[in-house]
């Protein structure tokens, strides 16, 4: 796969500081409702769970990919490999496979 053709995360630290600073100054410009606000933190919360269950994904991918949980140790901001072992023992009670967690997020999703 090239640089080019390869899957990106569809959202960056990088873009959401500077989502935020812009907000913020719409705030501080009182641009911004109290009710927008309320509705910006539901989305906010709403996409955070769906980027914590795209991890989990990514997370069973990996393994079934063949990468050793000090190879993912590091994502998870810590140098050893208890915080990536003790998440797919969570997921593992729920799904042994990246395919299988997709379709309980599909499932979600229509529920």
């Amino acid at each position: 796969m090239t640089e080019e053709t390869r899957p990106r995360a569809p959202i960056t630290e990088t873009a959401v500081l500077a989502w935020l600073e812009t907000t913020a100054a719409a705030v501080e410009a009182g641009e911004v409702s109290a009710q927008e606000l309320i509705d910006m933190l539901g989305e906010l919360r709403r996409a955070s769970a769906a980027c914590a269950d795209a991890s989990d994904w990514l997370l069973l991918a990996a393994r079934e990919g063949g990468a050793s949980l000090r190879q993912i140790a590091p994502v998870f901001g810590k140098g050893y490999v208890r915080a990536p072992a003790a998440r797919l023992e969570k997921l593992h009670r729920q799904a042994q496979t990246a395919g299988q967690w997709l379709a309980i997020l599909r499932h979600k999703q229509t529920a």
